[in-house]
């Protein structure tokens, strides 16, 4: 099958696998787990942090910053579209009785940083303390330029904001922009990255801040039975994802592009001008969208159903397999 439904679905290869089986181990909850040890020291060196706390979901990780930075009654600012808010359960507003502030997003993927100003509460006992500005690097695909960030940065500071973000996919805008993780997140108090997504591991995400941060989070982890024991398995296929698979991430970059280029054409199918920058090509089915994913998975392509679709590249999608699904796609739409 060809799953272009998101880069999660991406499965441990060989060299992976066989790096969990040898995988030293201890109980983690007692810090005695040398590879979760390592990975966090790992991740913490990648994005300039002072420590790294291993999380078994990007959901889990962000919940945490977003509790470690804020109490109860705060507040944080955030994009309306933004998976901190939209796709993680409203967790910290359940489980953090954290108010969120949404804001809409910038066709760039950026807030407005005037926008932000607005919203940020006075300091007035009848509203909710504004405490944290959240980003999402990628967001929908787009990389966050280096300059908004070295501005956003700026605005935090001055408003006396954390500043916290949710770069699940900073390795793609990392080699989308020919920079590091460290250039990205040297911006943030604190960085989610996570593991089972482009990178490929099967399960896991890093929260990066500094080392007081990381210790109110690893008490909260605890409290949301985050805690793992021997989990230097998974710690270590997060540690191969690190080291080999960073890189060719511009593959599956080259890969989006070229479907984008062999979509464009087909007049049912539209996709907005020099959108697609990282992995991700949405396109809007203008008709048959009904119709359309029974043909394809009939075809072995498995793809979002409904008129708006988010087409993602990942490592276990070749080049080969974007020819196919162009020709299914114009095979549909003859």
């Amino acid at each position: 099958m060809i799953d272009l439904r998101s880069d999660t679905v991406t499965k441990p290869c060989s060299g992976m696998r066989a790096a969990m089986n040898n995988a030293e181990v201890g109980d983690d909850v007692y810090g005695e787990d040398p590879t979760v040890n390592r990975l966090e020291a790992l991740a913490a060196d990648m994005t300039g942090m002072e420590a790294g706390l291993f999380c078994s979901s990007g959901t889990q990780s962000n919940l945490l910053a977003l509790m470690s930075h804020c109490a109860r009654g705060d507040e944080y600012i955030v994009g309306q579209q933004a998976h901190t808010y939209k796709y993680e359960a409203g967790g910290a507003a359940v489980l953090g009785s954290i108010q969120p502030q949404p804001l809409e997003l910038e066709p760039d993927g950026t807030l407005d940083l005037a926008r932000v100003e607005r919203a940020i509460k006075p300091d007035d006992f009848h509203f909710a303390r504004t405490r944290l500005l959240c980003l999402e690097n990628t967001q929908g695909g787009k990389v966050l330029p280096m300059a908004y960030l070295e501005k956003a940065e700026a605005f935090a500071r001055k408003k006396g904001l954390k500043f916290h973000l949710d770069g699940a996919r900073i390795f793609n805008a990392a080699v989308k922009l020919g920079t590091t993780t460290k250039e990205i997140a040297t911006h943030f108090d604190s960085v989610s990255i996570c593991l089972s997504k482009g990178l490929g591991a099967p399960v896991g995400s890093v929260l990066c801040a500094g080392r007081s941060q990381i210790t109110e989070a690893r008490r909260w982890r605890k409290m949301l039975g985050g805690g793992m024991r021997q989990a230097g398995i998974l710690a270590a296929a997060g540690i191969y994802a690190l080291e080999n698979n960073i890189q060719r991430l511009d593959q599956d970059h080259d890969n989006a592009a070229r479907l984008e280029q062999g979509l464009a054409g087909i007049n049912a199918l539209e996709i907005a001008p020099g959108s697609v920058q990282t992995n991700m090509v949405f396109v809007r089915v203008k008709r048959r969208a009904t119709a359309l994913a029974g043909f394809m998975e009939k075809r072995g392509i498995v793809m979002d159903k409904g008129d708006d679709l988010r087409l993602v590249t990942h490592l276990n999608v070749s080049s080969k397999d974007i020819d196919t699904v162009i020709t299914a796609f114009k095979e549909f739409y003859k």
